[in-house]
């Protein structure tokens, strides 16, 4: 039988289908979960390129034949743990700007709300963010376009921020507002990924979190941040 492309996670459990088309009931997607924190776990000291079925199929207690009513083949595993990435994401990273003030000085705590879920998200993923970031800047159009995704709500949200502090005078009325969040999206990415290597370098993770929320304080309201 053919083989099926790997399913999405983002979608409703009951719409999960295994390979050879049925839907896994309580006990398959359990045993899917399984297989799927094995391969999490196994990116952490394994590269991408080398991941097999047999070492994740062991880890997960299972055997290489139950891997395969899952996903056609490790590859398909890893786009599934980025599916849920994006998923969780996209709500995690986009909760502080939507939920936050942007009005006097609760406008700087929202801005350390967002350093600090920043980091924390690159923290708890840093092995699957790693080898998206590694493959989007090798060329795979897949994993840039999962990344795109992963931010591009987070950027809105920011970029609507931004417009209406430009509107209401406070930052120049020739500022792009889309322009403004991305950069300051890339830095809270960029600084999230190599945390610490910047801390090898003397200084310490508060600090860290304390320049970003600053810097996006800055580039959303125009003011000085508070001392």
């Amino acid at each position: 039988m053919p083989k099926k492309d790997a399913v999405r996670t983002d979608e409703d459990p009951e719409e999960l289908r295994a390979v050879d088309g049925r839907v896994p009931g309580r006990r398959g997607l359990a045993t899917r979960a399984r297989l799927l924190d094995q391969t999490r776990e196994l990116l952490r000291t394994t590269s991408y390129r080398d991941l097999k079925v047999v070492d994740i199929a062991r880890g997960a207690g299972t055997s290489p034949a139950t891997f395969y009513q899952y996903f056609p083949d490790a590859e398909s595993a890893l786009w599934a743990l980025a599916d849920e990435l994006v998923g969780e994401g996209r709500e995690r990273l986009t909760r502080p700007v939507r939920d936050g003030s942007w009005s006097g000085r609760a406008a700087y705590e929202t801005c350390e709300r967002i350093a600090a879920t920043f980091l924390d998200f690159w923290d708890e993923h840093r092995a699957l963010l790693a080898v998206i970031d590694l493959a989007a800047t090798e060329g795979d159009v897949r994993f840039r376009e999962i990344r795109l995704q992963l931010l591009t709500t987070f950027t809105d949200a920011l970029g609507v921020e931004v417009r209406e502090q430009r509107d209401a005078g406070r930052l120049p009325s020739d500022l792009d507002p889309t322009a403004t969040a991305s950069v300051l999206v890339a830095m809270l990415a960029q600084v999230s990924g190599h945390r610490y290597g910047i801390e090898r370098h003397g200084t310490s993770g508060p600090e860290i979190q304390r320049a970003l929320a600053r810097l996006v304080y800055s580039g959303v309201t125009g003011r000085k941040p508070p001392g």
